[in-house]
C-alpha cells in the first residue's frame, strides 16, 4: 500500500526560528525538508545555471522572480521521490503560493508569530555559518565552540544587516508581502498559527498540532528527538 503523501509549509518572519522549528519537525516526522534558501545557496555555491541566475537578482537587490522560482521549487520537490515534505522560506508572495496550490494541493501550514521586538534583539547576538547557512544565538542556541560552526569547526560570521534598523525594515517587508500568504492558506482552513517568544516556548504547541494531522503512517516512522 502506498504511504498517503503529506505536504506541509512553516511561515514565519526572518529570525521567528523557522530553522530551529523546521529541523524539529523533520527529525519528528520523517518528512523531507525542503529549504529554499538552503537550495538556492548551494546553486549559487556550485555556479549552476540557476544559481547564476538567482545571483542576478541578488546582486541587485531584488526577489527572485516568481516564475523562476516556482519552476526551481517544483524541481526540488520533484526530486523528493513522492515522499512528504517540509516546505521552508517559500512560497512568499501570493502569486509563488497560487502557483503552488495549483500543482501541490497543501495539507497543513505552520505559521509562526513572534513579537518583531522579540525578533530584533534576537538578531543582535546571531551568528551564522554562511556556507551551509546553519543559525546560533548566544542566548538560546549557542555553538559549542564560541565562534565556531559545530559540524564542521569554520568561523561564524554576523551578517551586516543583522542591525536593529535594517532588520526593521526586513519584518516590514515581510509582513506586507506575505500577508497574502497567511490569507490563502487561513481561508483554505489548513494554517494555524503558533505564537512564542522562542522555539522552545513554541515547539510543544507545533508538535502536537503536528502530530494530530500528518498521517499515522508517516507518524509511526518518526524518530524521537
Amino acid at each position: 500500500m502506498a504511504l498517503k503523501m503529506f505536504k506541509s509549509v512553516i511561515l514565519g518572519a526572518p529570525a521567528s526560528g523557522k530553522g530551529t522549528i523546521s529541523s524539529r519537525i523533520v527529525k519528528n516526522f520523517n518528512l523531507e525538508h525542503i529549504s529554499s534558501g538552503d537550495k538556492l545557496r548551494l546553486q549559487i555555491q556550485n555556479n549552476t545555471p540557476i544559481g547564476q541566475e538567482v545571483n542576478k537578482f541578488i546582486k541587485a537587490g531584488k526577489l527572485v522572480d516568481d516564475n523562476l522560482m516556482v519552476k526551481f521549487i517544483m524541481n526540488e520537490i520533484n526530486t523528493v521521490s513522492n515522499k512528504p515534505w517540509l516546505l521552508d522560506g517559500f512560497p512568499r508572495t501570493l502569486s509563488q503560493c497560487e502557483a503552488l496550490w495549483e500543482k501541490e494541493k497543501i495539507d497543513f501550514a505552520v505559521n509562526l508569530v513572534v513579537p518583531f521586538d522579540v525578533i530584533i534583539d534576537r538578531v543582535k547576538n546571531r551568528w551564522v555559518h554562511l556556507s551551509s547557512g546553519r543559525v546560533y544565538n548566544i542566548d538560546f542556541n549557542a555553538p559549542k565552540v564560541p565562534g565556531k560552526d559545530d559540524v564542521t569547526g569554520e568561523d561564524l560570521v554576523q551578517r551586516e544587516d543583522d542591525n536593529p534598523e535594517v532588520v526593521k525594515k526586513r519584518l516590514d517587508y515581510y509582513a506586507q508581502l506575505t500577508q497574502p500568504v497567511i490569507e490563502f492558506y487561513r481561508k483554505k482552513g489548513i494554517l494555524q498559527d503558533f505564537e512564542g517568544r522562542t522555539s522552545d516556548e513554541i515547539w510543544p504547541k507545533v508538535l502536537e498540532a503536528m502530530s494530530a494531522h500528518v498521517p499515522l503512517n508517516i507518524t509511526s516512522q518518526r524518530s524521537q528527538l
